[in-house]
């Protein structure tokens, strides 16, 4: 046993004693292991997969946040917010002046002899009666050219503008029918063919009799008369600045309010036969008679001005409103002008019944009220105490009524439950001039077919359609400026909203109305510069509706757009307070690697 473990303490010796023996001196270890301080310094590299993993974090929020923003950008397809504001500042101080032509035609006068003189006193009259107002939009103000003509029996003068057509020498030699009116208004369109070329014309007749002037329904008139040359300038004058620019309205321009057309350009004749009390008597009528003889030649007239429908119904159970009491002295019943406003009962009165109600159409209604036994006849009476000629009246921008007493009412029928009558056709056409008269009145027309001037009474000729082809012109010409006023002021306001919001969404759709709108706006106006009041019209009415359109989307609304401030308020929650997180943890590792980095510098500077 001892012999055994000798050598085995031996060999433990030997490893024990092996450090001892190292080549490193002793001393030496020792000064190494009192010079190195952990706090400022470490012997190894410092390693950098700490910092890499949280930098990748930090740089995939970076990358994602275009991503985050891009899913919730809002859409705003791009207007052309320039051209709004040209527009909008050009309809709103430079008022549409159209190009007038006119022509003034001397027949009979032997002793002009200075034509170039006869246009400067024309141009003076019509100075003065322009002067006196400022030309309203849609009129011709200053823009206007007269040409001259003297057809004598002994030579026949021209002072003829370029674009105008010279009138023929001698067209009336001949013609004996100036006292009817009808024939003469028609020979004459035929010399001056005014449909093709917007000229229009005044013809003064030199002949022994009463002075007469007449307006016809086309584009001319005429004066017949023993009268002077100054007096048939200024009856010629008044009636180019009154009659053909202003539409016979002193004011000069149909004021917007009183301009009985949707927004989109459309308007329904809504046509109404009311049954006061069935028990009484029930009257129909025969609309389609109604529609084939008045209202289809007044759609396709003013379809320049608007896309017209009509529609008709029969109601029953409908008393009036007011109240009305007997009168001896006329026997009738009486309801008065103060009465009118509550004349019209809407709560019996179910007029509204149209698809284009609920719309931006506009709806006029025309009304033809038959009373009841206990209260016929129904008349109205003015407050000088005379009676209307026309038993009706109108209510602006809402259309017309009209009292219409029966045949049996007279008869004081005390029989109910009388059978189905139908209104006569001679009724229906007195029935259907005074819906016509209330339709004009309307539109800002007269009703009445004469214009009392300064100089003179004018005889106005009415047109199988309702509107003479003056008072068309005059209708295009204001309701282009209407419209274009409506179309700047409608695309100011949504430039302006869309402008001061930025989180808006702009639909495609929304962009192509305002631009189509703009070209149409554009197209109406160069139409307007050529003097093309028809052309003008439509393209305005285009514009206009395109940029109500465009205005009242239904993406424009509230709902569909939010601010930048709830947009934030929405998204912290989330990812504030993890991106807090990742951008301190990147800073403290950071900071952390810079530190270990400096104490692994300051080893390897020791030991150098």
């Amino acid at each position: 046993m001892p012999v055994e473990g000798a050598p085995k303490d031996s060999t433990m010796a030997e490893i024990s004693e092996a450090p001892i023996s190292s080549s490193d001196p002793p001393n030496t270890m020792s000064e190494e292991a009192s010079d190195f301080d952990p706090k400022t310094m470490r012997k190894t590299k410092p390693g950098l997969k700490r910092l890499f993993l949280t930098l990748t974090v930090f740089f995939s929020f970076l990358i994602a946040l275009p991503f985050l923003l891009k899913s919730i950008e809002i859409y705003r397809a791009p207007l052309p917010f320039e051209d709004i504001d040209l527009l909008s500042s050009a309809m709103e101080k430079n008022p549409l002046r159209y190009p007038c032509q006119f022509r003034a035609v001397f027949i009979n006068f032997d002793d002009i002899t200075d034509k170039n003189e006869l246009g400067l006193l024309i141009n003076s009259n019509m100075q003065k009666l322009t002067s006196k107002v400022t030309p309203a939009c849609g009129t011709c103000g200053n823009n206007y050219t007269v040409a001259v003509t003297v057809d004598s029996s002994s030579n026949c003068i021209h002072s003829e503008s370029e674009n105008v057509g010279k009138w023929q020498c001698g067209a009336l030699n001949g013609f004996d029918k100036l006292n009817n009116d009808e024939d003469f208004d028609e020979y004459l369109e035929s010399v001056l063919d005014s449909k093709n070329r917007k000229l229009y014309t005044v013809v003064v007749v030199k002949r022994n009799a009463e002075v007469r002037v007449v307006v016809g329904k086309y584009r001319h008139a005429w004066i017949v008369g023993e009268d002077s040359v100054e007096k048939a300038v200024e009856n010629m004058a008044e009636i180019f600045v009154k009659v053909f620019v202003n539409g016979g309205k002193e004011e000069g321009s149909i004021r917007g309010e009183f301009m009985p057309v949707g927004a989109d350009g459309k308007v329904v004749l809504s046509f109404s036969l009311l049954n006061s009390d069935p028990h009484d008597w029930v009257y129909d009528w025969d609309f389609q008679e109604l529609d084939e003889t008045l209202l289809a030649p007044v759609v396709d007239a003013l379809r320049p001005v608007a896309d017209i429908s009509v529609e008709s119904q029969v109601l029953y159970h409908t008393p009036k409103a007011s109240f009305s009491y007997w009168d001896d002295k006329q026997g009738s019943y009486i309801f008065s002008t103060k009465d009118l406003p509550f004349f019209v009962n809407s709560n019996e009165w179910h007029l509204d019944t149209s698809t284009a109600a609920g719309g931006r159409s506009k709806v006029l209604h025309f009304v033809l009220y038959v009373p009841s036994a206990k209260e016929c006849p129904l008349k109205l009476q003015f407050p000088n105490g005379e009676i209307s000629m026309t038993n009706g009246f109108i209510s602006p921008m809402w259309g017309g009524i009209i009292v219409w007493n029966p045949p049996v009412c007279s008869e004081n029928l005390q029989v109910q439950h009388l059978p189905k009558h139908k209104i006569s056709s001679e009724d229906l056409k007195k029935i259907s001039e005074v819906f016509m008269g209330q339709l004009r009145q309307l539109f800002g027309l007269k009703s009445e077919n004469h214009y009392v001037g300064a100089f003179a009474t004018s005889v106005l000729l009415t047109s199988a359609k309702g509107f003479a082809e003056w008072e068309l012109d005059v209708l295009s010409r204001h309701h282009t400026c209407f419209n274009l006023l409506q179309c700047g002021t409608t695309l100011g306001s949504l430039s302006r909203l869309v402008q001061s919001l930025p989180r808006m969404i702009i639909m495609d759709e929304i962009g192509k109305q305002v631009k189509y709108s703009l070209e149409a706006a554009k197209l109406s106006l160069s139409n307007v510069s050529l003097g093309y009041s028809d052309a003008s019209a439509v393209s305005s009415r285009k514009a206009r509706a395109l940029a109500e359109d465009a205005f009242y989307h239904p993406s424009m609304m509230s709902v569909s757009y939010y601010s930048f401030e709830h947009c934030f308020a929405v998204y912290s929650p989330f990812f504030l307070p993890v991106s807090l997180h990742v951008l301190l943890a990147v800073i403290r590792e950071w900071k952390r690697y810079k530190v270990e980095n400096r104490k692994y510098l300051a080893w390897k500077a020791k030991l150098e």
